[in-house]
């Protein structure tokens, strides 16, 4: 939540034969920072990562100072919020922002221009959250290292303690929030380029090649208990587990595990979306494994069995190459 730091501190033979091909050559990783550089309109918003209603304050807003970008930007809020403008925590945290109130009354802004600073309105709180970003940037700008993630420890630990050992502090919680935020952007970010074949993909591709046929359970996790079965999203998760990466149990949360390849650009292991509505991540219904070929193994539906699938269909929403450190980023609740 927001610290306040100032005053209080086809078949399946041709589908198998993809997956023998996995890992074709290494791909570079898109949006790497140079270092001292905060990241600016460099990085822009992958499709759909930002719900509809806020995509345009988020790319707007998130351009307001080089210490933040967009995809840092929206990082931010589904760590926060998952994008919901109701949310309250017990720590009385406010908003799609989370601003405690104190914070708010000396950083929140008028965004939207109407006369008032309101913490439950995106319009004010999305722009409020890039200008206390930038705010604690100018806080720390003549201190050595990279600017955004000196930015994000000063928001996680206050910006007298980034000054005081010269860059990002030395406590475990401060290095991993800005890891994990770091991590974050690259899911938000629209790739500029290839990006790195998973290592783990074709173990989990195994795994759920093992599981075709079993019928499907809604809400199953492939336990004893419920019979070995698995939804959509059970499958996925369970199958990454087994090569040791941690997914969150439901689909539109897996969507940010990792960046987001485009079609023409996808291998074996990429998890596959598909949504009613392909402007927002968070209304995704569906998600299977691509094998290749235009295939995926899924869990589609009830009364059907794990099979493989094609994937180039109407409601088809994108894909996430999944990375371990994607994986760990993620908040544990949204």
């Amino acid at each position: 939540m927001r610290k306040v730091w100032v005053g209080a501190t086809l078949a399946v033979g041709s589908v198998l034969a993809f997956v023998m091909v996995l890992v074709v050559g290494v791909y570079v990783v898109a949006g790497n920072l140079v270092n001292g550089v905060g990241g600016g309109a460099a990085k822009a918003l992958a499709k759909g990562s930002v719900p509809a209603a806020y995509q345009q304050l988020v790319s707007t807003w998130g351009n307001l100072c080089p210490a933040i970008n967009p995809a840092l930007l929206a990082a931010q809020l589904y760590q926060e919020s998952g994008f919901n403008p109701k949310a309250q925590s017990h720590a009385a945290a406010q908003g799609i922002a989370q601003f405690i109130p104190g914070t708010w009354a000396t950083h929140g802004i008028d965004g939207d221009g109407d006369g008032d600073r309101d913490v439950w309105d995106p319009k004010d709180a999305i722009p409020s959250a890039a200008k206390y970003d930038c705010t604690l940037a100018s806080y720390v700008k003549d201190v050595g290292g990279n600017l955004t993630e000196n930015m994000l420890a000063s928001y996680n630990a206050g910006a007298y303690a980034v000054i005081k050992y010269g860059g990002v502090p030395p406590y475990e919680e401060t290095q991993n929030y800005v890891k994990r935020i770091r991590a974050l952007e690259e899911s938000f970010a629209a790739p500029v380029g290839r990006v790195d074949p998973s290592e783990q993909a074709a173990g989990a591709i195994a795994y759920a090649q093992k599981k075709l046929g079993t019928l499907y359970l809604w809400g199953g996790n492939g336990t004893a208990e419920q019979g070995g079965r698995f939804d959509c999203s059970g499958l996925t998760k369970a199958a990454y587990e087994s090569v040791g990466i941690t997914l969150p149990r439901v689909a539109n949360d897996q969507y940010n595990a990792g960046p987001h390849p485009k079609r023409e650009e996808l291998l074996p292991g990429d998890l596959v979306f598909f949504s009613d509505d392909l402007t927002n991540s968070r209304a995704i219904r569906h998600v299977g494994i691509y094998v290749g070929g235009g295939y995926m193994i899924d869990a589609p539906r009830p009364g059907a069995v794990i099979r493989f699938d094609p994937i180039d269909t109407p409601d088809y929403f994108g894909a996430t190459r999944v990375t371990e450190d994607g994986a760990k980023a993620l908040p544990t609740t949204v």
